[in-house]
């Protein structure tokens, strides 16, 4: 059991503190935002994720989780450090990392006998390295301490799950003291067999780095395999069930529909490319599915408003706005550039998440945004119905319904969760991402071309 205290509670910070503490640790969370604190002490919970409040709720009861802002009292007694502040992009698309050195800076002065800092929030390549160097600047002569790197992998919508049943642990540690004392913490996980992959600072690093863009260039793969599917008559879901049947690749992440959003995906391949031009080093394959998802976004807009036919006076409803199906969380969410690019054609939105709209108002790109009670109101007298983020309760929606409310029947299936029959017989027109089918004209286009 050890005495751990976890600076910032955003996202990675609250769900890391929270499961350390269901691990039988004691866990300090900071943050310099007092308010915040005292809504987390009253467990309302900055974001939503499926399972947390619960999580937290007991381990205050429990007396294992506490919440303060100051952060020097935190430090008093612990052990272990986690850096989990924020590192938003800055234009380049280089993270910014102020907030980590800030920390650092406070965690130096502050040294009262061995600490371990964990460098835990997702920074470039050499940060953790970095740190050993600036606290040495600040803090006193001969106080111990060792830094380490351990980044994270969750995945929101499934946090708690993905922390307690992980794929594997990374931890960037050079000292056998560091390596033990983070093995110790993550020693419940060892019951379940959890791989842990033990190195050097900057291989940890770089580990999160290149899963987050392998699986953002898997998306945007996918998504170009999609419109090719479009002008041959093929079927990119069947496509992708073939080519995921290859062990070799595997069936995750091969969905094709408007792009990846969220707080990693686009930070996450942004910082990568950023930090490997400064270094002299081309990564052609990672710069090209960001180009590629950002044009698969203006390419939703395309279909949607060509669903519509003339934008002038027509109304589209969108079902989502959060990145992903159980969050909140709307950053870099495919939805708000969609929206945009149909309200810059003129046309109105009324929109619809089961739980981010809360959070939508004061977002520029909604602005003008009318929000509705459901699925059914979102889609009553709109001229198109599309389905931007795939939350389980817009898979089974009364197609009937939609089309009696609706002044033209047209869904646009921006996640290729209906049959496209289904909704034929149904009366509606369905427009998905990728559902290309033979048709006559295209066959004579291609005999031309051969001729």
């Amino acid at each position: 059991m050890y005495s751990i205290t976890v600076v910032g509670t955003g996202y990675v910070g609250l769900v890391t503190g929270a499961c350390f503490a269901d691990f039988g640790n004691h866990v300090t969370c900071v943050d310099s935002d007092e308010r915040k604190i005292e809504r987390l002490r009253a467990l309302e919970l900055p974001f939503f994720e499926p399972g947390l409040p619960e999580l937290v709720g007991r381990n205050i009861q429990e007396g294992r989780l506490t919440f303060t802002s100051d952060l020097e009292a935190a430090l008093k007694g612990s052990k272990v450090v986690f850096i989990t502040v924020g590192t938003p992009p800055r234009a380049d698309g280089s993270a910014d990392t102020r907030a980590i050195y800030a920390v650092a800076r406070i965690v130096a002065r502050n040294l009262d006998g061995y600490k371990l800092v964990v460098q835990k929030s997702t920074a470039p390549v050499g940060t953790a390295r970095s740190l050993i160097a600036f606290m040495k600047r600040f803090a006193k002569r001969g106080a111990e301490f060792d830094v380490a790197s351990t980044p994270e992998f969750l995945r929101e919508g499934s946090a708690i799950e993905t922390f307690m049943r992980p794929d594997r642990v990374v931890i960037g540690a050079e000292s056998p003291r560091a390596e033990k004392i983070l093995r110790d913490i993550h020693d419940p996980l060892f019951l379940l067999e959890t791989p842990m992959v033990v190195t050097n600072l900057e291989t940890a690093e770089l580990i999160k780095y290149a899963s987050n863009s392998f699986l953002a260039t898997k998306i945007s793969f996918i998504n170009e395999i999609a419109n090719l599917c479009e002008a041959l008559g093929a079927d990119v879901k069947v496509v992708a069930k073939g080519v995921g049947m290859d062990r070799r690749i595997g069936s995750k992440f091969l969905h094709a529909g408007p792009g990846y959003g969220g707080s990693c995906f686009p930070k996450d391949t942004q910082a990568l490319a950023a930090f490997a031009r400064a270094d002299g080093v081309t990564t052609g394959i990672v710069e090209a599915a960001i180009a590629a998802n950002e044009r698969q976004m203006k390419l939703m807009v395309e279909k949607i408003v060509k669903a519509v036919g003339s934008p002038r006076g027509k109304r589209v409803g969108v079902l989502g706005l959060a990145f992903k199906p159980n969050t909140d969380d709307l950053r870099e969410a495919p939805a708000l550039t969609i929206i945009a690019g149909l309200k810059r054609r003129g046309i109105r939105v009324r929109a619809f998440d089961p739980v981010a709209m809360e959070g939508a108002a004061g977002i520029p790109a909604l602005k003008g945004v009318e929000f509705a009670a459901d699925a059914y109101d979102a889609a009553r007298d709109a001229h198109a119905l599309a389905i931007v983020t795939e939350w389980n309760e817009f898979r089974n929606l009364d197609l009937a319904r939609l089309k009696r409310v609706m002044k033209r029947p047209v869904l646009c299936d921006l996640r290729n969760i209906y049959d496209p029959d289904d909704v034929t017989r149904a009366g509606m027109t369905h427009v998905g991402v990728g559902r290309g089918r033979p048709s006559a004209k295209r066959a004579a286009k291609r005999r031309k071309a051969r001729a």
